[in-house]
């Protein structure tokens, strides 16, 4: 039997919309992931713990809050910490265009902004995971 993809879809931070992030997560299962969906506010540290506990291969981060900057580092940094270094850590929502080198030099793989089809983020995980 062939493993599947296992991704979660948290949403950092204090942002109380998560349409899109449920968007997402529902092509992410219908392309035959496995998704785990933290639900809203969730801090860095829950996120990183609920990857580990869930033993994902993707973490996957919707934010519109603007504090991207900030938390999409900490949830790196904290996912790698828990020895998860084959985890494939993407992010998505409303993010300015200058802000997605930093994102990517801190670690966060891909990042993923309004009217990306669905069938892009899949394509995307389905050649950079790492089983």
């Amino acid at each position: 039997m062939e493993k599947k993809i296992r991704v979660l879809v948290a949403k950092p931070g204090l942002d109380g919309h998560d349409r899109g992030a449920k968007v997402v997560a529902r092509a992410l299962r219908d392309a035959g992931f496995e998704v785990i969906y933290t639900g809203l506010r969730q801090t860095p540290e829950q996120i990183a713990e609920a990857a580990l506990q869930e033993d994902v291969n993707v973490v996957a981060m919707s934010i519109l809050s603007g504090a991207h900057g900030h938390l999409f580092p900490k949830v790196v940094d904290l996912v790698r910490k828990n020895g998860m270094t084959d985890a494939l850590i993407i992010g998505g929502g409303v993010i300015p265009e200058g802000d997605i080198p930093a994102l990517k030099e801190a670690g966060v793989s891909a990042v993923f902004t309004p009217g990306t089809p669905t069938s892009e983020v899949v394509k995307y995980i389905n050649e950079n995971v790492k089983l």
